[in-house]
C-alpha cells in the first residue's frame, strides 16, 4: 500500500473552487493506487486576519490562547477539502492534529514536532478510508495544548508525516510551478530546475527563497524524504514541478545551481571591541536573548588587542540589535569605541554542491561584482555558498550578472 503525501499551500485552497481543483489533483492520485495524506494550509489570508483579530482583543496576549485561534484556519480549510472528496465519492475524513496526534514541544507559536504515530492512521486505511485530511501548521503539546509550528509550518508537517509514513514522495503545491535558478520576477532568464539536491535547496530557501521553508527542508534531507515542488494551477504530470532530492539522484547539474537574494538585511559593526576571549560569547548571547537573527559574522584581526566584528540581520530587527549592544556597552560587559549601522544593505549568494570540487567560483563572482561597480561590503563562504553583502540598490544588476555569468539559464 504506497502512501503519498500531498501538501497544498494557501494559495491553492484559496476559495471552493480551488479545494474543488485541489481534491481533483488528490483524485487522480488515488485512481493510481495511492493511500494518500493531505495537509493543508488555511486559505490564502485567512491565517493573517486571524492574526490580527487576536492582536486587536489582546496585544499581550497569552501564546496558548493565540495558537487555539491561529490554527481554526488550518481546520476549516480540512473539512471543506475531505467533504469535497465525499462528494466525487473518495473515502476521506479530516482530521486535526490533536486527533492523529501529532505530538509536539510546549513552545507555543514555534513548537517542533516531536513524534507522530502511525497507527490511527493506519487502521483508518485499512477500514476503506484513502484519504486522510491533516490541518497542518498545529500539534498538541505534553499538556494537552494546541501548539502551532510557525510561519509556513505546514511544509514541516507534510515532510514530518512522509517520514513517518515512509511515504514514496511528498508533494508540495504551491502557487509556482518549481524551484528556479533565480527569482523569476527579477530576471526572464531564470530557468527551471528539473531536480536540485537537498543542501542546495536548504541553503537556497535560507538564504531568501520563498518556496519552501528551511525547517521543511532540513527535515526533509536529515530522512531522506524526497520532496516535488509543483503548482496546483498546471496540468497533472509526473515530470511537473522540481524534484529535491539526495546529491546522488542528479546526474549532471551546474557548478552553482542558483542565485538567491534577499533585500531587507542590515549590517551592524562593533569597532574597537576587545580581542579576548568570551567577547563574542557575550554579544551574541546578548542578541539572542533580543530575538536577532544574525546571519553573517565577519571579525577583523588587529594587533593592537582591538578587533571589529561585523554582523548582518534583518532589518527588521536591527533596532533590537542597537539597542542590545548599547546595554551591553553601558553595563560594562563589553567595551567598543562605535557602533555603526548600515540599513541600505542586501544579501546575494551563488549556491551549488559543484563548488566543492570546482575552484575559480569566488574569483568569477567577484569580477563580475567588480565589472558591473557593485562595491562588496561583506563576504561569507560556506562548501557550497558564496555571499556577500552589497548596497540594496544593486540587487537585481548583481542578481542578473552573476546569473548570466555562470550560464544559468543552460542545463548542465
Amino acid at each position: 500500500m504506497p502512501i503519498l503525501v500531498m501538501k497544498f499551500g494557501g494559495t491553492s485552497v484559496a476559495d471552493p473552487d480551488r479545494i474543488r481543483r485541489a481534491a481533483k489533483r488528490v483524485g487522480v492520485e488515488v485512481a493510481k493506487g495511492y493511500k494518500v495524506i493531505v495537509i493543508v494550509s488555511a486559505m490564502a489570508g485567512r491565517t493573517n486576519e486571524l492574526v490580527g483579530w487576536v492582536e486587536e482583543i489582546s496585544p499581550m496576549f497569552d501564546a496558548r490562547e493565540y495558537d487555539a485561534v491561529v490554527s481554526s484556519g488550518e481546520n476549516v480549510t480540512a473539512g471543506l477539502l475531505a467533504l469535497t472528496l465525499q462528494e466525487m465519492g473518495v473515502p476521506a475524513r479530516s482530521w486535526q492534529g490533536w486527533q492523529v496526534p501529532v505530538r509536539t514541544s510546549g513552545v507555543h507559536s514555534a513548537a517542533r514536532i516531536e513524534d507522530i504515530p502511525t497507527d490511527n492512521l493506519m487502521a483508518k486505511f485499512d477500514e476503506g478510508m484513502q484519504v486522510a485530511v491533516i490541518a497542518g501548521f498545529q500539534g498538541v503539546s505534553a499538556e494537552g495544548r494546541i501548539t502551532t509550528l510557525g510561519r509556513g509550518g505546514s511544509d514541516t508537517t507534510a515532510v514530518a508525516f512522509a517520514a513517518c509514513f515512509e511515504a514514496e514522495r511528498c508533494d508540495i503545491y504551491t502557487d509556482v510551478d518549481g524551484i528556479y535558478t533565480t527569482d523569476p520576477r527579477i530576471t526572464s532568464k531564470a530557468r527551471k530546475l528539473e531536480r536540485i539536491a537537498f543542501e542546495e535547496m536548504l541553503e537556497l530557501a535560507s538564504l531568501g527563497a520563498k518556496v519552501l521553508q528551511t525547517r521543511s527542508v532540513e527535515l526533509a534531507m536529515r530522512n531522506k524524504v524526497r520532496l516535488r515542488v509543483l503548482s496546483s494551477f498546471d496540468e497533472p504530470g509526473d515530470s511537473a514541478g522540481t524534484l529535491v532530492c539526495d546529491e546522488e539522484e542528479i546526474m549532471e547539474s551546474n557548478v552553482v545551481a542558483g542565485v538567491a537574494c534577499s533585500r531587507d538585511e542590515a549590517k551592524v559593526t562593533l569597532l574597537s571591541v576587545a580581542d579576548r576571549p568570551g567577547v563574542a560569547a557575550a554579544i551574541f548571547n546578548a542578541l539572542s536573548e533580543a530575538g536577532v537573527n544574525v546571519d553573517m559574522i565577519v571579525q577583523n584581526i588587529s594587533a593592537d588587542g582591538r578587533t571589529d566584528l561585523t554582523f548582518s540581520c534583518p532589518i527588521a530587527q536591527v533596532e533590537r540589535a542597537e539597542k542590545a549592544m548599547l546595554s551591553l556597552r553601558d553595563g560594562g560587559a563589553v567595551n567598543f569605541s562605535e557602533l555603526a549601522l548600515d540599513r541600505d544593505v542586501a544579501k546575494v549568494s551563488v549556491v551549488g554542491i559543484g563548488m566543492r570540487s570546482q575552484s575559480g567560483v569566488a574569483a568569477k563572482m567577484f569580477r563580475v561584482l567588480a565589472d558591473e561597480g557593485i562595491n562588496i561590503r561583506v563576504i561569507t563562504t560556506s562548501e557550497i555558498k558564496i555571499s556577500v553583502l552589497i548596497e540594496r540598490k544593486y540587487m537585481e544588476l548583481a542578481v542578473q550578472a552573476l546569473h548570466d555569468a555562470f550560464e544559468l539559464d543552460k542545463a548542465a
